[in-house]
């Protein structure tokens, strides 16, 4: 108990700039989690979505029931869904257009598919780049802290004739507190932004092998005669 009185009594007594350094400290902390919580739930929709979407496309159905129904659901689709439906559009409005080779029907379903990947890619990496802003810049922000106190606990022995360890360690102690903060922000923002920028891979890598083989069926489709 006495411990913990003693930690916040060391950050009431640091000097105004490194307590303006600790409470930006606790600021970027605050929104490294709250990032990471968001971060977390969005991935893991996007995964779940991108299995049942799966599940669906290769369950042997009509894939234009599957595009109308996709169509007809109040919101907008994401994720393989936003890829499927609009690569099934492209398809069918250039199918539609006389004179159109089968060459031409694929590489517009492509290009559709490719802005709808690229799209949905950049909605899952929103916000990671200011989570490696924050674990990168946390540790040199805590060590400015650091150095200031530390600068600040030295000039007020200038006048003291006969320093004393008593008399420094306290000024110490709380130059070193912003350090300790700026690490704490700094590493969970780190783990996350690896492992959050890891499952954005697996999952373009996912949509990427999903634009190849639906490519494959309507290159298939794009073969067949056309219906009056």
């Amino acid at each position: 108990m006495n411990q913990d009185l003693d930690f916040w009594k060391l950050i009431l007594e640091a000097s105004l700039v490194v307590q303006l350094v600790m409470a930006l400290l606790v600021a970027a902390s605050v929104v490294s989690w709250a990032i990471i919580l968001r971060k977390r739930r969005t991935l893991a929709q996007a995964r779940g979505a991108a299995d049942a979407f799966e599940s669906a496309f290769w369950s042997g159905g009509d894939l234009g029931a599957l595009y109308r129904s996709i169509e007809a659901r109040k919101g907008a689709a994401s994720g393989m869904e936003s890829i499927f439906e609009f690569g099934f559009r492209e398809f069918s409005r250039l199918r539609a257009q006389p004179g159109i080779d089968a060459a031409h029907l694929i590489e517009g379903s492509r290009r559709a598919m490719k802005v709808a990947q690229l799209r949905e890619i950049d909605r899952l990496e929103d916000d990671l780049e200011l989570l490696a802003t924050i674990g990168s810049i946390s540790p040199y922000v805590g060590l400015f802290g650091t150095v200031w106190g530390i600068m600040h606990a030295f000039t007020a022995l200038a006048n003291v004739q006969q320093a004393t360890l008593q008399m420094v360690a306290p000024g110490i102690a709380e130059a070193l507190i912003a350090t300790a903060i700026g690490l704490f922000a700094a590493i969970p923002a780190v783990v996350a932004y690896n492992r959050y920028s890891n499952q954005v891979d697996r999952l373009e890598l996912r949509f990427d092998t999903f634009m190849e083989e639906f490519s494959t069926i309507l290159q298939r489709h794009a073969a067949a005669p056309r219906a009056a």
